[in-house]
């Protein structure tokens, strides 16, 4: 019984040396993506996907560079389901947070946050949330196009919704993606957000005076826009 164990104790062992040597340090390559070198990192990233195909590090390094929002998410909660004790775990759910943060999805982005006070009471991520982040959920008056004003008319419309259509870490793609609608004849706007450090660019299409006009219009510009758009209100 006692070989049984020590065999069960070396295969365990086996097992978590194989785990660690998965691992890879990112920090240089952090520090390139930091200093403007995307595009360097970026074509590194197959081979070392390739030759550590576990590694929560490159993982996390992935998340980084991928340009849409939703995805990136997708990835940073694979490391924070599957590897909560890695590295950038704590990293990894503050993204997972910033990117609802910016949607205005505060009920989805408070429960990342509890949850990364509860798991990661130490983590640097929570100073810079009490110290960067604000919650805005403006369209500034400036950035509406002076023959969307209705300056014309007798009777000016309150619009009080509009639909947040995705929120991206690339500004080309938001910009293509304002380009799109606008192309449509649809009024839209593109704001950049800030969120402990990473800016978002938030793109939002059309404005409603209820947010039945709203919902209705989600169900034609989803489909046809390839987007997961949602209402959101305006602020005042």
């Amino acid at each position: 019984m006692k070989i049984l164990f020590q065999i069960f104790g070396l295969v365990f062992l086996l097992l978590n040396l194989s785990v660690k040597a998965q691992e890879v340090d990112i920090v240089d390559y952090l520090k390139k993506i930091e200093q403007g070198n995307v595009e360097e990192v970026r074509s590194q990233l197959p081979e070392l996907k390739k030759k550590y195909p576990k590694s929560s590090n490159v993982l996390y390094l992935e998340g980084l560079l991928t340009e849409n929002g939703q995805d990136a998410v997708a990835i940073y909660q694979n490391i924070v389901d599957k590897y909560p004790k890695s590295n950038y775990a704590d990293a990894a759910l503050f993204r997972i947070y910033s990117y609802y943060f910016s949607l205005g999805l505060y009920n989805t982005a408070d429960k990342n946050l509890t949850k990364l006070r509860k798991d990661y009471p130490d983590s640097p991520y929570l100073k810079l949330v009490e110290t960067t982040v604000t919650k805005t959920e403006d369209i500034p008056e400036e950035g509406i196009p002076e023959d969307n004003k209705n300056s014309g008319n007798t009777e000016e419309i309150d619009y009080k919704f509009s639909v947040q259509a995705g929120a991206f870490t690339n500004a080309a793609n938001a910009a293509a993606l304002k380009k799109e609608f606008e192309k449509a004849g649809m009024f839209t706007t593109l704001i950049e957000k800030n969120i402990g450090g990473t800016v978002f660019n938030v793109v939002s299409v059309g404005r409603f005076a209820t947010r039945k006009e709203a919902e209705d219009f989600v169900l034609i510009v989803n489909p046809r826009f390839n987007i997961s758009g949602r209402v959101v209100e305006l602020a005042k």
